[in-house]
């Protein structure tokens, strides 16, 4: 190998070493990167840059799709696919229900849609009263969403139930029905003659706001995650049932007219709720019996609970309904304008209080709250109303067949 050149600068020898592999190696890269030509040489168009790694990187056409099929055409699949049995009864005879693992009553078992188990009606929680119309799940093939709990904010809860303030309003206990200060004349009876009636009582709400708020708050989540929509009054949309048609006179056997005194009581618990001031309830949701109503405070007997409100529409059309809450309103001996109130979409708490199992003793001694139909101006209305006093933590019943045994009770817990 050749000697390296010296050069001589102020005295100081630098070596020149003639280009090692290395750089031998880097040289190629730069002449392939430009075409055999080193970057010194290299001519580029007027303003273009050359990037830091000193290659100039060129733009390449994507390649052209292949014209080979990668998938079958539907066609061609139909044609070698081979035609799947026909399902007969004999398919279905060993189903039993995924809850009591039994196949008894097999007009009571449904099956679901996506894993095609079954279950028996009675066996879910909660029951489904009868065979659903339309797609159905069962607890393990739906998904179960988690509640989501309505905001602890005063303005929203207020907007949520549309509450309003009194304007020029008299003292707190006599807002509502207010008359003027004046006294109310008493009859004159003969006290053989008397008969003691037992009258409406007003519900007394929480004292704490906060209290209050909490229990409006719980009744908005139940309502929400239903989708639901707070209405404290029967409703009538096109395509339903007219107000001409909840006619009480129409009612088969006559119906009973609420007192003048008890329909100031209910007209004042109205007004209360409109203030802000509702009934001391909480909506307390169950994973196995989904939401229940349970009382905040003692509620004395006789005490106006909620009146049952929802869409009021004809009998005959909402005979194979999925709705599981439907409320008699008016029965007529022309079974084509008897009348019932659907909360499926609009509805108040009477919507989420349980029912009872009125085929057992135990089941009997649960109920605390009675439903009454009453005649109201020539109008039908449902009442509900505590028939016992209520301990404070006690969950509210009554029977859901007050007047049909069609409702499947029995196998309430």
């Amino acid at each position: 190998m050749s000697k390296p050149k010296k050069t001589q600068y102020n005295n100081l020898q630098i070596s020149r070493p003639i280009a090692s592999p290395i750089r031998r190696n880097h040289q190629r890269n730069r002449e392939i990167c430009f075409g055999s030509s080193l970057l010194p040489t290299m001519r580029l168009a007027e303003g273009q840059a050359v990037p830091s790694n000193g290659c100039v990187r060129k733009r390449t056409a994507a390649p052209p799709p292949s014209s080979e099929r990668k998938h079958k055409s539907m066609e061609d699949i139909m044609r070698t696919a081979k035609p799947a049995l026909p399902l007969t009864e004999d398919y279905y005879l060993d189903v039993l229900c995924q809850q009591c693992r039994l196949g008894e009553e097999e007009d009571k078992i449904i099956l679901c849609d996506r894993c095609d188990m079954g279950y028996h009606l009675y066996c879910l929680r909660p029951i489904v009263p009868r065979v659903p119309t339309g797609t159905w799940f069962c607890p393990s093939c739906n998904d179960a969403k988690t509640v989501r709990t309505f905001p602890l904010m005063q303005k929203s809860i207020a907007n949520f139930f549309r509450i309003r303030k009194c304007t020029n309003e008299p003292p707190k206990e006599n807002c509502g029905p207010w008359n003027g200060g004046r006294k109310r004349r008493r009859r004159s009876v003969f006290l053989g003659s008397q008969k003691k009636k037992r009258r409406l009582v007003t519900f007394s709400p929480s004292k704490d706001p906060n209290q209050r708020l909490v229990q409006m708050a719980s009744l908005a989540t139940a309502l929400t995650s239903l989708k639901m929509e707070f209405s404290n009054d029967l409703t009538y949309f096109p395509g339903m049932a007219p107000s001409s048609a909840n006619a009480a006179i129409l009612e088969k056997g006559g119906m009973q007219v609420l007192a003048r005194e008890d329909k100031e009581t209910v007209e004042l618990c109205r007004s209360m709720y409109m203030r802000g001031e509702c009934p001391p309830l909480v909506v307390v949701f169950d994973s196995c019996e989904g939401f229940t109503v349970h009382a905040d405070e003692d509620i004395k007997d006789m005490t106006f609970i909620s009146e049952y409100t929802g869409d009021v529409d004809y009998l005959k059309k909402r005979e194979h309904d999925d709705c599981d809450s439907m409320m008699t309103l008016l029965l007529t001996t022309n079974p084509f304008h008897s009348l019932v109130i659907c909360p499926d979409k609009r509805g108040n708490i009477a919507r989420f209080i349980s029912g009872i199992n009125n085929h057992t003793p135990e089941g009997m001694k649960k109920q605390n709250i009675k439903c009454v139909r009453y005649d109201v101006d020539g109008r039908c209305r449902v009442l509900l109303v505590a028939c016992r006093d209520i301990s404070r933590g006690e969950r509210l019943y009554y029977d859901y067949n007050g007047y049909e045994q069609e409702y499947p009770t029995e196998y309430f817990l």
